[in-house]
């Protein structure tokens, strides 16, 4: 019989599973749970910072920021609403500096600032509330640049891809604003989600959604202004047509004609969207923008294959698309296009919506145009 382990190795080994376990620990202090939302639609923000001398909540809700208060325990809250259901952005100004809710797990992906996300759906299911439908399947992909190197984009395929292996699909490009990211338009403008609910429903045509990340980083500077800048249009349409559509063509199931091809895009996005889609009549019959960025000087040269022929615009286009928010600092510039259009006698439609420029409307001009799709 061998000797039993000596007093020392069970004292060293009781002593390292005790520092695991401590290491193991949450940080002490009182547990925060913010954002909490309840059921009259206010919710009650909060923020742990006991040497913090002023705190305050910016939401994309609020004209202007709220001041929180401090308790005996160092927890900041504010309560606010009713608030509209919706997904809103939020952040806490800490002593002037603007920080994500480290509480919150919904994070606005965004290379210019990160905000928390809250979700308000209120009593009646909103169009990109999640549901108890066929949901489609995300997928984070990479693609091969020769000037740009491994290049990020989402795919969303719908309900039922995997399994009907025989069928291929519509595509729509989406596109996101200047300083998102391929994420965002899953995470913020609950793409996949709106999508499974309008297919759910009737309302809209399976399809395959492809999100790429939209400046040509690194040839051009993240720091280098909108993603509709000449210089960026230039290589991100190089890498688009030359990289992006065929490595979507060789992987997924989609249909290779025109009339099956649809782009859309979010702000500077949306400028890139209107170069791509009105200068290729040949490759999209739909071309979509959601408030999208644009300078009068540059109409005439942004738009050069549609005015050049806007009769022949009219015949190859299935839609041309414009929505835009009344508060939208966009407004004004995207309202002179908008009597270009008309006087060149260029087919479009338009939704003029409340508020500015926010995913809040991305998701309404979405769910909107989703619905006109290979319909």
């Amino acid at each position: 019989m061998s000797n039993p382990l000596p007093l020392r190795f069970w004292l060293v080994s009781l002593l390292l599973c005790l520092s695991r376990l401590a290491l193991a620990q949450p940080p002490g202090g009182p547990t925060v749970v913010s954002p909490q939302v309840h059921p009259d639609n206010t919710v009650t923000f909060r923020y742990l910072a006991p040497n913090a001398k002023d705190v305050k909540l910016n939401a994309q809700f609020e004209k202007s920021p709220l001041p929180m208060t401090k308790d005996a325990q160092g927890v900041w809250s504010v309560t606010t609403g009713p608030v509209k259901p919706d997904m809103y952005p939020y952040s806490f100004q800490v002593d002037g500096i603007s920080v994500a809710d480290p509480r919150n797990p919904a994070i606005f992906p965004n290379e210019g600032f990160q905000n928390s996300l809250v979700d308000i759906t209120g009593t009646t299911p909103l169009v990109h509330t999640i549901r108890n439908v066929p949901h489609g399947t995300v997928s984070y992909r990479y693609y091969t640049s020769p000037e740009l190197g491994q290049r990020p984009v989402v795919v969303y395929t719908p309900p039922g891809y995997e399994t009907d292996t025989k069928t291929a699909y519509p595509v729509l490009y989406l596109l996101h604003g200047t300083t998102d990211l391929e994420e965002t338009w899953t995470k913020v403008g609950r793409a996949n989600i709106i999508l499974d609910n309008l297919i759910a429903e009737g309302k809209a045509k399976p399809m395959i959604i492809v999100m790429p990340y939209g400046r040509a980083y690194p040839v051009i500077s993240k720091s280098s202004g909108s993603l509709r800048n000449w210089d960026n249009l230039q290589a991100f349409k190089k890498d688009f047509l030359g990289n992006l559509m065929p490595f979507v063509e060789q992987n997924y199931r989609v249909k290779k004609d025109k009339d099956s091809r649809a782009i859309a895009g979010f702000s500077g996005g949306g400028g890139e969207t209107l170069y791509l889609g009105l200068n290729n009549p040949d490759l999209f019959s739909w071309v979509c923008g959601f408030a999208p960025g644009m300078l009068k000087e540059e109409f005439d040269r942004n738009n050069a294959t549609a005015f050049a022929n806007p009769a022949q615009t009219n015949q190859r286009l299935k839609l041309f698309w414009i929505g835009v928010g009344k508060e939208d600092m966009l407004y004004p510039v995207i309202n002179d296009y908008l009597k270009v259009l008309d006087e060149k006698k260029i087919k479009h439609e338009t939704l003029i919506s409340d508020g500015g420029h926010t995913w809040m409307n991305c998701k309404l001009y979405l769910s909107t145009i989703a619905q006109k799709l290979f319909q």
